[in-house]
């Protein structure tokens, strides 16, 4: 197959995902009611260990697709007055991102990686609709959250891939976000898959997530292990040697993953 045919056929699979879903009405659902219904498609179809049930929701998707329906017409720019504080804003963009990307699996079919030409593809040219515009996952991510300061959003967002952050089971909310966004964090650094010490070696490895956003760590820390020290009992020495995990771009299904709940 020649270059052109698989960058038409690229264009092609980025510009169809999402299409035909029914809009819903911006008066429908107060933002409380649109976190219940998230955190109901989180409880139904994400376990402890934060696999998805991608098979299930291929089958129901229903609470998905008005959750996803919502992000389309409304947020923080279009609705300014339903997000009345920062925390207010951030917990909803942070939401809808998690979204979003679920959906976008589901409307991909559930494919058995992001990896390759489907990273491109999903991060980068797929457009999802959110407060009306249209907006790549990739520019939601860059370009409205990083933006807002707070590198914890790493250990919450969520691109449905294995070396994602835990997937969490509950909406956030303006009211817990703050000790929701500690308690991720205390649970991302505790996990071996995402910071192992080899004392042996001097070599400290970590997930890659802390290599794609340094500079938004180093904001809050002199260096990567001094950030990491401060959410530890067992402080790593300064000398060691940092290395990165290479990221898993599997596509967290339920039935293909059995990571170990560290």
């Amino acid at each position: 197959m020649g270059i052109a045919a698989i960058g038409i056929g690229l264009l092609l699979y980025a510009g169809t995902a999402g299409s035909g879903r029914v809009p819903i009405r911006q008066d429908e659902l107060t933002i409380p009611a649109w976190e219940a219904l998230w955190t109901k498609v989180l409880e139904r179809h994400v376990d402890d260990a934060g696999h998805v049930d991608f098979a299930g929701l291929a089958r129901d998707h229903h609470d998905l697709d008005r959750v996803v329906a919502f992000v389309a017409a409304v947020d923080p720019v279009s609705q300014p007055q339903r997000f009345p504080d920062r925390s207010s804003r951030l917990a909803y963009y942070l939401d809808a991102y998690n979204a979003l990307a679920m959906d976008g699996v589901v409307e991909a079919g559930v494919p058995a990686s992001l990896g390759g030409w489907r990273k491109f593809v999903f991060f980068y040219l797929q457009k999802f609709a959110v407060g009306g515009k249209r907006i790549s996952l990739y520019d939601l991510e860059n370009d409205v959250l990083r933006p807002m300061g707070d590198e914890r959003i790493h250990f919450v967002l969520n691109c449905m891939v294995v070396s994602c952050p835990r997937l969490p089971r509950t909406a956030f909310t303006a009211k817990a976000l703050q000790r929701q966004l500690d308690d991720a964090r205390r649970a991302f650094l505790a996990e071996r898959r995402n910071v192992r010490v080899d004392r042996q070696r001097h070599e400290v490895w970590l997930s890659d997530i802390f290599a794609f956003y340094t500079r938004d760590f180093l904001d809050h820390a002199p260096s990567l292990i001094a950030y990491v020290n401060r959410y530890r009992t067992s402080a790593i020495p300064p000398g060691f040697r940092v290395r990165f995990y290479e990221y898993d771009w599997t596509v967290n299904a339920r039935a293909r993953v059995r990571r170990p709940a560290v």
